[in-house]
């Protein structure tokens, strides 16, 4: 789950970038407020993509999984999102996990056997070395906020930038967690 989930917000920085218009663009003659807000954000593209390239395949895949699943192409996303997973890139996710569990005085539940030995290992080596990745790359986004090196908007403050990029990034947590949620739901 968290190597496809790597690799559809991956994918949406990907088309959002591909799609991203040219300097001075211009769209049939809309007031300029409507071309920055849709065009110079990119707020056009995360909907295009959104509702065109990843909720009609997620819709369709909670109710055919196999059919779904059952071509080539989307044979070769699972090994890659499989091999995502298996690098620890996003283990720093079961950190937060235990952590929560943790808090919560709650027991962590699992069908799978307890890890011993070199599992257990490189299982920690791979949080580490995701909590290591995460934190360089919080450490060069701060960095670049705190440049003013973003498409933010010219005389937001930097201190605003960075409440902001933690909103948003809160905002995607919770959308990600409804998601979850919705279809959970639809198969009760």
């Amino acid at each position: 789950l968290l190597g496809r989930q790597f690799m559809v917000i991956f994918i949406v920085f990907a088309i959002n970038t591909a799609g991203g218009p040219v300097g001075g663009a211009e769209l049939w003659g809309l007031p300029q407020w409507v071309t920055d807000i849709f065009l110079v954000t990119g707020f056009a593209m995360i909907l295009f993509t959104c509702m065109v390239g990843q909720l009609n395949s997620q819709v369709n895949a909670s109710h055919c999984m196999l059919d779904y699943c059952n071509n080539y192409i989307n044979l070769f996303t699972l090994y890659v999102a499989r091999g995502i997973e298996l690098s620890g890139l996003v283990h720093a996710s079961y950190l937060v996990q235990f952590l929560v569990a943790a808090l919560a005085g709650r027991k962590i539940e699992s069908n799978e056997e307890p890890r011993t030995g070199i599992q257990l290992m490189f299982f920690w080596f791979r949080c580490i070395l995701s909590l290591v990745i995460l934190a360089a790359c919080l450490a060069i986004t701060f960095e670049a906020l705190f440049k003013g090196q973003t498409t933010m908007w010219d005389g937001v403050p930097e201190a605003v930038s960075v409440i902001l990029f933690f909103l948003l990034m809160s905002v995607v947590g919770l959308l990600e967690g409804m998601q979850i949620a919705f279809f959970a739901v639809a198969k009760l």
